[in-house]
């Protein structure tokens, strides 16, 4: 109610200004004909100027807006992974052992464009991501997840990341398995039913994961090759990956 009472304000002086004004010019001149001249002139060129407003500045703006919004969120992003993506998926890949079938799919070349992360994404996307959860060590996933646990609930307050839909789905999947891990007090009786279920949360984490790191790798190839030359280098997916510039 307050913003629309300024806005009505706002309205009702700058129209109170142009008949000052244009009174003025009339004591001034005594010239009606010039007056209304003027006015038919400025008023003929007024969709023009809203066009320009509108559909050129406003969009300029806008485009530049949504650019840094882009960039903030890719800066988050790229922490989540620094602190607890690549060791999960790092985790899950080793997990799944030589049945992961993608391996080699996600041995992202340094030569890929953009249209080939997107076509590898779209390849992956919906895919079944199944790890071995005996290759696990559910004591050790439980303490590092519940360690970072904080992390993920600020990660999942930041308003930024509401207009990722696919990270936000990917931050509710860690934070669900970060939850069913710290509720159990010992992992090492957990049933075979639990265990399955257990199975399938991480399944998910793991397929979100690798979409969306995908989508941070393509992020960090077009705008900071040194970040991603560290992360290939660093490449969850390739055994013989190896910090160290060979």
């Amino acid at each position: 109610m307050e913003d629309k009472n300024w806005l009505i304000s706002l309205a009702a002086g700058l129209i109170a200004a142009s008949v000052v004004l244009y009174y003025i010019h009339y004591l001034a001149f005594h010239d009606l004909h010039h007056i209304g001249v003027f006015a038919l002139h400025e008023l003929a060129f007024l969709p023009i100027e809203v066009l320009i407003v509108t559909l050129v500045i406003h969009r300029m703006l806008e485009t530049r807006e949504t650019r840094r919004k882009l960039e903030k969120m890719n800066m988050v992003i790229g922490t989540f992974f620094s602190v607890a993506g690549s060791r999960l998926l790092r985790c899950f890949a080793t997990s799944a052992g030589e049945a992961f079938p993608y391996r080699k799919e996600l041995h992202i070349n340094p030569e890929w464009s953009g249209k080939d992360f997107d076509k590898r994404s779209r390849e992956l996307r919906g895919m079944s991501f199944e790890i071995e959860i005996c290759n696990i060590d559910l004591g050790k996933l439980k303490s590092f997840l519940v360690e970072k646990e904080d992390f993920f609930v600020r990660m999942l307050e930041n308003p930024m990341l509401l207009e990722n839909e696919t990270f936000t789905e990917l931050l509710r999947a860690v934070f669900h398995l970060t939850e069913e891990l710290h509720h159990r007090h010992d992992l090492t009786i957990c049933p075979e039913k639990d265990l399955v279920h257990l199975k399938g949360d991480i399944d998910r984490v793991f397929g979100q994961l690798i979409v969306q790191w995908l989508e941070y790798m393509k992020y960090l190839k077009a705008n900071y090759p040194y970040l991603f030359s560290l992360a290939l280098r660093m490449n969850p997916f390739d055994e013989n990956a190896s910090v160290m510039i060979k």
